[in-house]
């Protein structure tokens, strides 16, 4: 009976996540109504809902790691040695995981211990130190859990779950400062690696190591790691994510569907034509290709089979076009190539759309899901489509209405300049709990509550990994990487367009190898400046970022979409990964065409805002 109600208090974390989120949804709503009404809002607003977002990050991840959402690239060791193995290789990993916690705790409560002396206020008298005290205690848990996770006796775990972070915390608090060889650190974080250590962990341990070889103090750490938590615009991307996980959770998919198939036709290329698009824009809005595929794939399958589309062809259709939302409003990743690379978030907006459009035709045609094998097809295909009833084409659009305006909601309130980017989340997400409540009646208090909670724990282990990943950024900016990257391609690639052939290349490899926050973290501040020395835009520089990490989505280790088809539609990953190989092929040629030709992706950013810098 105790350990059953532990187990029920052990869930504050979703609790206090949750309400996190709830209340930066609201303050920024609140905002907006009493600007116009009062002239004044809540106080200092901003900076509270940027503060909630840390809290949401820090229990957010806690709860992730409680669920086994932490992002990992798994075990390298799966198929080596027999279950005692394996169970000792996930004991090393979680352990390893939780001692770097222990050293991330000391070095976060070293920074909080600065702050104190600062005695900032947040808003209505709470000090600014109150909030960022959960940076140690979000690691002291996740160092707990992770030091717990393989053991069965509730006695070894709560021995572990104190033993191994505090080993962590002592070895910083000793060595903090001091000058430790990195080497032995490398080794050790590459088989922690291998063995499936969280993400996070190994890109903290590694900014870890690069600090301590050179004395320098392991607060910068936490620093980086609350700065990025609390970046002005970085709020947008947990409400973002909430707006599209309620769609997810509702029938917004099926209504959406119908709209799509009325449109194109019912016949194989119509509803080939209809999952495309349908895929893409789903993504965007739910903020992870997975979740589409979970949220599409029972629906999108059974359709194209009935149509007649062979079911390996639809696998790979579904799989591969869940990766193309990446470029469309308002995808996570497109704002956080905005936020690192400190460009507009409605220039980037923008930018997305023709190339999205562009990458899903190519997608179509070289990727081959136009191909028909039969004549008959290429016939009743048209029939059908020439056969269109306009009513029931008015039908779907009608029973979908509030879908369709959301983009609208999302996109017009930021371009036009009417809300800040957190307050367009804000509405999208307000918009979103509101017609899917009263509209459609489709949200449960239930299913709104674990909606909330999955947002957390998907922007909390993200939000993780990008804190630990700007570390070690910041550290190889301070080295002088980024300029003396310059200087040795500029001698080896003198021209424009062999350096973007490169470029798609390498970032292709690095899309298959790094989880996409993390390449973007790590990578933009690295390659922005490369891009720059030959006259490319942050804007066209980041549509390409973001148009070559979408084929890492179809390439093992990082690429999860194999992962999630495999799992979602019951194939063999290798035969997921197969069906892939040619929208693989047809993504590059596609983002060959967006890295050529600029204006694909600047135009509709000069058009509407102006010559962008």
């Amino acid at each position: 009976m105790i350990f059953t109600r532990l187990r029920g208090f052990w869930r504050f974390d979703e609790v206090l996540s949750s309400s996190a989120l709830v209340l930066m949804t609201l303050i920024p709503l609140i905002e907006i109504v009493l600007r116009p009404l009062m002239g004044k809002g809540i106080d200092n607003a901003p900076v509270l809902v940027q503060h909630l977002g840390l809290v949401l990050a820090m229990f957010g991840a806690v709860a992730a790691e409680r669920n086994g959402h932490l992002t990992s690239l798994g075990s390298s060791l799966d198929n080596v040695g027999d279950r005692r193995f394996h169970a000792v290789v996930q004991v090393f990993a979680k352990g390893s995981s939780a001692v770097i916690c222990g050293i991330l705790a000391l070095a976060s409560w070293r920074f909080v211990a600065s702050e104190m002396e600062a005695s900032r206020i947040l808003a209505y008298g709470i000090p600014v130190w109150w909030v960022q005290a959960t940076m140690p205690l979000g690691f002291l848990l996740l160092g707990a859990k992770l030091g717990a996770r393989r053991f069965s006796s509730i006695w070894i775990k709560v021995a572990w779950g104190i033993l191994l972070p505090a080993c962590g915390f002592l070895l910083a608090a000793k060595y903090d400062g001091s000058s430790v060889p990195i080497w032995p650190g490398v080794i050790w974080l590459l088989a922690v690696l291998f063995a499936g250590a969280p993400i996070f962990a190994v890109l903290g341990g590694l900014a870890l190591a690069l600090f301590w070889q050179d004395g320098l103090p392991l607060a910068s750490i936490p620093l980086s790691h609350y700065q990025i938590t609390v970046n002005s615009s970085l709020p947008a991307l947990p409400l973002f994510t909430l707006a599209g996980l309620i769609f997810a959770r509702t029938d917004a998919a099926l209504r959406l569907g119908a709209v799509f198939v009325a449109l194109f036709g019912g016949g194989v290329t119509g509803t080939v034509v209809a999952a495309a698009i349908l895929c893409s824009f789903f993504t965007a809005f739910t903020g992870g290709s997975g979740v589409t595929i979970l949220a599409l794939g029972g629906l999108l399958l059974p359709l194209l089979r009935n149509a007649g589309f062979p079911e390996q062809r639809s696998i790979s259709l579904v799989t591969s076009a869940s990766a193309l939302g990446v470029l469309l409003a308002p995808s996570v990743p497109l704002i956080m190539y905005a936020i690192i690379a400190r460009v507009p978030i409605n220039s980037m907006f923008l930018a997305g759309l023709i190339p999205a459009f562009v990458m899903v035709g190519f997608l179509l045609i070289f990727g081959g899901y136009l191909k028909r094998e039969k004549r008959g097809n290429i016939e009743t295909s048209s029939a059908q489509i020439a056969r269109q009833d306009s009513t029931q084409i008015l039908a779907a659009i009608w029973a979908a209405k509030w879908e369709i305006l959301a983009p609208f909601v999302a996109i017009g309130s930021l371009v036009s300049g009417l809300a800040t980017p957190t307050e367009s989340a804000a509405l999208t997400a307000g918009y979103a709990i509101l017609t899917q409540t009263i509209a459609h009646r489709e949200l449960s208090l239930k299913v709104f509550g674990q909606s909330l909670s999955d947002c957390a724990q998907v922007i909390g282990g993200v939000m993780l990994i990008l804190g630990m990943a700007l570390g070690l950024t910041n550290f190889l900016i301070d080295a002088g990487i980024p300029d003396a990257a310059i200087e040795w391609v500029q001698n080896v690639i003198p021209n424009k367009f062999v350096f973007l052939l490169v470029l798609n290349i390498f970032l292709f490899a690095a899309g298959a190898l790094m989880e996409i926050f993390a390449a973007i973290v790590v990578l933009v501040p690295l390659l922005l400046p490369v891009a720059l020395s030959y006259g490319i835009s942050p804007v066209h520089f980041g549509i390409i970022f973001l148009a070559s990490m979408e084929m890492g989505f179809l390439c093992p280790p990082a690429g999860m979409n194999i992962y999630f088809a495999s799992a979602m539609f019951g194939k063999p990953i290798h035969y997921v990964a197969r069906s892939v190989l040619p929208a693989l092929l047809a993504i590059f040629l596609g983002t060959l065409v967006i890295s050529w030709l600029p204006i694909v992706a600047t135009g509709l950013p000069e058009l509407f805002l102006g010559k962008q810098p």
